[in-house]
């Protein structure tokens, strides 16, 4: 079965970076884009970056020069740099993938940002 497992979540200070890493198992790693999300309380998910097996990466516009979608597909894994982190940034991240039109869903790992 398709599991998504993130990890590298924590609570950093403003202008900190953080990896954060999603391992997949039970499918086709290197044929799915693979998207970052995160959602705050009250909020919808929200898209922060994708990328397709090729590499081909698109980052959300707020994100864009401090954020880094990449990934491993000989390691079934995914990453998500992000440096200069503001506390806008504090949310769950989940990864993301769609297969057969479903969405499958990591368990997320918290991201805080504070001083």
């Amino acid at each position: 079965q398709v599991q998504l497992v993130e990890s590298g979540g924590g609570l950093v200070q403003p202008g900190e970076s953080l990896r954060l890493s999603c391992v997949a198992s039970g499918f086709n790693f290197n044929g799915y884009i693979l998207n970052w999300y995160r959602q705050t309380p009250g909020k919808e998910r929200e898209l922060v970056a994708s990328i397709t097996g090729t590499g081909h990466a698109n980052h959300k516009d707020s994100v864009k020069g401090r954020f880094t979608i990449s990934r491993d597909n000989a390691k079934s894994t995914a990453y998500l740099q992000m440096n200069s982190l503001k506390p806008e940034d504090t949310a769950i991240y989940y990864c993301n993938i769609v297969r057969l039109g479903v969405n499958y869903w990591g368990q997320g790992t918290q991201v805080t940002v504070s001083s």
